[in-house]
């Protein structure tokens, strides 16, 4: 940066090499162009003294002051040539106006000003002596603008105290306006913001990590900072930081991640989702390093042991979510003259044994030698798995934090799990094949107030991309997946109560498993139905939404399903919201109804309920029938109602 410095200052020093000898040619208005020249030669000694300190001068305001310097001294030298006109005719058509004089004068000195400031803005805090800095000239009209150059000057020279207090100045001017926000990136504050985080004491890593998070508003923002290396820095202070400030870029990075999701993968790559998964893990459920990892090496039979043990079938892709709802609920075992099947039962037979049988021949001597042999193996690989500990868990120290800390710290950490997830299929993967499910879970039943809403809003996004991802659905939520079974209790027990702030995202992320659960799984539907009852508008609707996941054809059991919102009261509910509800929840309530309708047509419940009823009046609501959804199926159910009810309607009465 010296030599840009210097190059920004070589012409603003030629020009006042130029202006003194103009002004000591003038053959007119001498006594004025001896002004200009003392204080040419003043401004020129200021800027002489600038460039033997090119190196510590802070870039910004000395490219926005040389340049309005360089214009005064033009001006100048202009002015300065004009005097030195020769021959009685030149002077007498060379008219100056006395008031130019003035406002040249007034433009050095207000230059002078400005170069004086720079210099000692750019000073370190102990040549500076704690002296107040003031307003220079060029900020007069726009004084905010000489407050962010003061504080991020102060992060480049300042002390370590006089550094934390910039930062907490550059968060209070962030978090005020977003104008500010946007000076103070333009100004080039996220270097050394970004310093600051890496290498600063606590409570300026704390301020500077909030000040990141408050000026990551838009996306042109968050650009800027990964360009700056933002991630790198959050990635070191995760895994080596004290846990307040770990706590701070785990929020910041939850900001840059929900005003730029294009960041996600930025942030993935540094390694940021295994750091933050191992804060949630910790304390919470028992430390792990398991994440898959793709080798090439030959699998062990206690490898192929452990990967047997939860199978996860393979489906072609192509062939839809019906072939992927047959092998859910149907489970077809392997072949059992499956070699590798036949090697995996045995092998989990032998590891079943409290006892080895004592060899009584060669044959079992060599069959308790294999054994021994796949005992020491597993061995060998636990104590690799204890030592391959995720970067981030061996933090020493950090069991002896206060647990407002702590609970502050998952807090943040599921906060930015929450907003890396969504929309983004890779990283959900990445979550799903940790502990993380585990964790949500655990934190659901036990934590309280910002710990479980973020881990439910968590949930939510990962079981959104679930819904669109049939591969990842199909390993993080299969039916007989522990994590994913303590996962649907909580949020089930959570929805059961009906009077939490949880239980909006709690039902939309039921819903989007709609299609991982089987038909004898009975005791879904029955606490949804409860919700269409709800005072509140709001829950009704994502109840009723999240019913129609559940009924639509997307679903395998569509069937199965609409018969049991029947057998659980849904119809009612339904028609009191069609005909009385809000009108954000009538056109749900009324599409839910429609697909039940259309399943089920032949039901003595929907007969009885004059469902066929509902749906002629809903016909003939334009505020309802404009919806596109609505448009494309209530004529069918009608139709599907009018046939079967009015063939069974004699057998109703």
């Amino acid at each position: 940066m010296a030599d840009i410095v210097k190059q920004i200052l070589a012409k603003p020093i030629q020009l006042t090499d130029q202006v003194v000898k103009a002004a000591d040619d003038a053959s007119s208005f001498k006594q004025e162009c001896a002004e200009i020249k003392s204080k040419t030669e003043k401004l020129a000694a200021l800027l002489r003294q600038a460039a033997r300190a090119s190196s510590d001068l802070y870039e910004r305001p000395t490219r926005r002051i040389i340049d309005d310097t360089e214009q005064v001294l033009d001006k100048a030298l202009a002015l300065a040539t004009k005097c030195r006109a020769n021959g009685l005719m030149k002077r007498v058509f060379t008219i100056i106006p006395p008031t130019t004089f003035r406002k040249m004068s007034s433009q050095l000195e207000n230059s002078i000003g400005d170069v004086s400031w720079l210099l000692r803005v750019s000073a370190s805090a102990t040549d500076r002596d704690d002296e107040y800095l003031g307003l220079p000239p060029i900020a007069a009209n726009e004084p905010i603008l000489c407050l962010i150059w003061e504080q991020i000057a102060t992060l480049y020279t300042g002390s370590v105290e006089d550094r934390s207090d910039a930062a907490a100045s550059l968060v209070s001017l962030a978090r005020d306006n977003d104008r500010y926000g946007k000076l103070i990136i333009e100004e080039g504050g996220v270097v050394p913001l970004l310093k600051l985080v890496k290498d600063g004491r606590v409570e300026g890593q704390e301020n500077a990590a909030r000040a990141i998070g408050l000026l990551g508003r838009d996306p042109e923002s968050v650009e800027h900072m990964i360009l700056a290396g933002v991630c790198s820095v959050f990635a070191k202070v995760l895994k080596e930081g004290p846990m307040k400030v770990q706590a701070e870029v785990a929020w910041a990075v939850s900001e840059l991640a929900a005003n730029h999701p294009n960041c996600q993968d930025h942030f993935a790559q540094n390694n940021i989702i295994r750091l933050l998964v191992s804060h949630l893990a910790f304390e919470t459920v028992q430390e792990h390093s398991k994440y898959t990892i793709t080798s090439n090496k030959p699998m062990s039979i206690h490898s192929v042991v452990l990967e047997s043990s939860n199978p996860i079938p393979k489906i072609d892709n192509n062939k839809g979510d019906e072939d992927e709802n047959k092998q859910n609920y149907r489970q077809i075992p392997p072949p059992i003259g499956n070699q590798m099947h036949n090697v995996v039962t045995n092998t989990m037979a032998v590891k079943s044994q409290l006892k080895p049988t004592p060899p009584n021949n060669t044959k079992s001597s060599h069959s308790n030698t294999t054994q021994n042999h796949h005992q020491q193996q597993q061995q060998q690989q636990q104590q690799q798995q204890q030592h391959i500990s995720l970067p981030g868990t061996s933090i020493k120290g950090r069991e002896f934090e206060d647990s407002d800390t702590k609970t502050h710290m998952k807090a943040m950490a599921a906060k930015a799990l929450w907003q890396l997830a969504r929309g983004n299929s890779p990283i959900c993967r990445s979550i799903t094949e940790s502990r993380a499910l585990l964790c949500f879970a655990v934190l659901l039943e036990k934590g309280s107030g910002d710990v479980q809403f973020n881990s439910a809003m968590a949930l939510m996004e990962i079981t959104a991309v679930a819904e669109q991802d049939a591969e990842l659905r199909r390993s993080a939520f299969k039916p007989n997946s522990h994590a994913a079974k303590a996962v649907v209790d909580q949020l089930l027990m959570i929805i059961g109560k009906a009077d939490s702030d949880l239980l909006i995202p709690c039902v939309k992320a039921i819903g989007n498993l709609a299609r991982t659960f089987r038909a004898t799984e009975t005791r879904i539907i029955g606490p949804l139905v409860g919700l269409l009852d709800e005072k509140e508008a709001e829950i009704s609707r994502e109840a009723a939404i999240a019913l129609t996941k559940f009924a639509c054809p997307e679903n395998y059991l569509h069937l199965d399903h609409s018969k049991a919102i029947i057998s659980e009261g849904g119809a009612k509910h339904l028609i009191q919201l069609v005909y009385f509800g809000e009108q954000i929840v009538q056109k749900s309530a009324l599409i839910l109804l429609c697909y039940i309708a259309l399943n089920v047509p032949d039901s003595e419940a929907l007969a009885q309920a004059e469902v066929l009823t509902v749906l002629e009046w809903a016909s003939k609501q334009g505020n309802m029938v404009q919806d596109p959804i609505v448009d494309r199926i209530l004529p069918e159910a009608k139709g599907r109602l009018e046939l079967y009810q009015s063939r069974g309607s004699r057998g109703f009465h």
